[in-house]
């Protein structure tokens, strides 16, 4: 494990951090139990705005809730995507007159996850909407499916749109101005070594003398590496060329005219000194004068959004000019909106203190949240002890299988997917020894259960990817209970799983090939179609060995080189869901 930290586990450090983070403002609270911090002097006359995302980012996103900025944000795990019912209660925690506007990064994970929390704040009443930022050029057009990941642009949003709603925009118009802002912005990266995640295993990512362009936030390999490492003049001048090159046909996303007005954001990932921070920012001004005609009418530089001690940065550019006239807001006043004053971090590190209250006063509990009641004629039972075996051997089978899925997934990007599976599993095993579930053989109480899990334990792509498929099972479970009497259960199975699958395709494009968890998934539903369990464990094993051979198309494996695939492990996702299904079909 890394020895580079203070903190050797990442239990309980999100939340310590946090508790920390927010003591530089006292108007701030946090609900632990979500890790939501808001703004207890929001105004409801005004849209808020909602952000957040993985920890590991700091001062993103806990650091810019207050004034004119963020009414409150949600932290995921480290470098994992807040859950939904996290997300879901730091919107009911501002709620707005005017609406609520969720604000997010390009990771599959957040989409997911913020996805389905603004569907279900909407069912609630909310006036919500969200809006996805991807501003990386590095990768380019070539073979996305998903656009842009996001990098520190996205805080370029949240400051224009914070000061729009501090100043009374409607939601139209503050969501409006999001969007176009959230277009005219270039982003790139690059760093020199990995970031070190306090409790996983260390491992270099670049030789000596080596230096690498297009870095993704959370260990993603980047677009190229460089050896030697260029100069920091010539780093800068490819760097600009990237970004500001327009007839790039890859990477040509943002247009200027003569007269156009930028802005320049220069974020630092975690490990860079003030020192080199500051000559380069120098170096990037002075190029973007002489070479590009372009003198920025704003620049903010710091610590905007990290990667824990990664020795590392990032640039972003913003059109400001183009912006305009893509909104109701002309340029003067979307200056104006950069400029409003905030009591959060973006302002200064101290923050406002001049009003002082008890830090227990801070800390707040989110209200009960009482189990929904099951309509006894629309659950499924089956045998009990037979149902706990099942549930048991699956769990089990996932924990066991944590340390390879966290490898594989270690090689692709964070290597957060065993843990996140291991967390499940843990969690209905405590549920099964509690006699919270299974004592009657309800499979609607599981899922149940299951969904709260998820929502509430498990952040990640695959977390969102399960809570949504949790959700969809239970519903069609209900809806189609009468297949039981008239077909039998096999066929109320195959028709339940076809249908949650089917609901997940409006949430994510994954499909058979995309080297994802739906390559187990899909398989597993077409096979049950036999009216045979054994046929569904079949299709969805084959589906997982298949994963070896096939080249990344989603998430964030989709940014390792081209030729990467060969001789990859299989996804860890797949593979989990075919442990977890194996592990039923053995006890059933």
């Amino acid at each position: 494990m890394s020895n580079r930290h203070l903190f050797h586990s990442p239990d309980g450090l999100v939340t310590k951090a946090i508790r920390g983070i927010i003591s530089y403002n006292p108007l701030l609270s946090l609900d632990e139990a979500n890790r939501v911090v808001f703004d207890t002097a929001y105004n409801k006359s005004n849209v808020s705005i909602v952000s957040g995302g993985g920890s590991g980012h700091e001062p993103a996103w806990s650091g810019y809730v207050g004034e004119n900025l963020l009414a409150a944000s949600v932290a995921g795990d480290i470098f994992a995507s807040p859950s939904t019912k996290q997300i879901v209660s730091a919107i009911d925690r501002v709620p707005s007159e005017k609406g609520t506007i969720l604000v997010i990064t390009n990771y599959t994970g957040d989409c997911l996850h913020f996805g389905l929390a603004n569907e279900k704040a909407i069912a609630k009443g909310h006036k919500c909407r969200m809006i996805i930022c991807g501003d990386d050029v590095s990768v380019g057009r070539k073979g996305s499916l998903v656009g842009r990941r996001g990098l520190a642009g996205q805080l370029g949003v949240l400051k224009a749109m914070g000061g729009a709603a501090g100043a009374g925009g409607s939601l139209d118009d503050v969501y409006d101005l999001g969007v176009a802002f959230s277009q005219q912005i270039v982003s790139i990266a690059a760093t020199l070594d990995h970031c070190h995640v306090p409790g996983r295993a260390e491992h270099a990512m670049l030789g000596e003398n080596e230096l690498e362009v297009g870095t993704g936030p959370h260990n993603e390999p980047g677009y190229q590496k460089l050896s030697p490492a260029p100069s920091p003049q010539d780093l800068v001048k490819q760097l600009l060329t990237y970004l500001l090159n327009e007839k790039d046909p890859q990477r040509g996303y943002v247009q200027f005219q003569e007269g156009d007005e930028a802005i320049l954001l220069l974020s630092n990932y975690g490990g860079m000194s003030h020192l080199e921070q500051g000559a380069l920012l120098d170096e990037l001004l002075e190029q973007l004068a002489a070479d590009w005609k372009l003198e920025p009418v704003r620049i903010s530089s710091g610590f905007i959004e990290t990667s824990l001690n990664a020795p590392a940065f990032s640039v972003s550019i913003v059109n400001v000019s183009a912006a305009a006239r893509n909104c109701s807001y002309p340029v003067e006043q979307i200056k104006s909106f950069f400029d409003a004053k905030t009591n959060t971090y973006w302002e200064s590190m101290t923050g406002s203190q001049a009003i002082r209250r008890s830090r227990k006063e801070q800390f707040v509990q989110p209200p009960p949240e009482p189990r929904p009641a099951i309509d006894e004629a629309k659950d499924l039972k089956v045998d009990p002890t037979t149902l706990d075996k099942m549930l048991r051997k699956a769990c089990i089978d996932l924990i066991a299988a944590e340390p390879d899925l966290t490898k594989w997934d270690t090689v692709m990007g964070d290597g957060d997917c065993g843990e996140t599976l291991k967390t499940g599993a843990t969690c209905l095993i405590a549920a099964l020894d509690s006699k919270k579930i299974a004592t009657q053989g309800s499979v609607i109480a599981v899922l149940q259960e299951l969904e709260e899990i998820v929502e509430g334990k498990m952040g990640g792509t695959l977390g969102g990817i399960l809570g949504i498929f949790f959700v969809s099972l239970r519903t069609a479970l209900q809806d189609n209970i009468a297949l039981l009497k008239s077909e039998g259960l096999p066929q109320l199975w195959a028709k339940a799983v076809q249908t949650a699958l089917d609901n997940l395709t409006r949430y994510t494009p994954a499909k058979v090939g995309d080297r994802t968890v739906m390559d187990t998934l899909i398989p597993f539903a077409e096979g049950l179609r036999s009216g045979q369990f054994a046929d569904g464990v079949e299709a969805a094993v084959k589906g997982a060995e298949l994963t070896k051979t096939l080249k990344p198309r989603l998430g964030r494996a989709t940014y390792v080189g081209a030729d990467s695939s060969h001789g990859l492990p299989p996804d860890p996702g797949a593979w989990g869901a075919m442990v977890a299904i194996k592990g039923l079909q053995s006890s059933a």
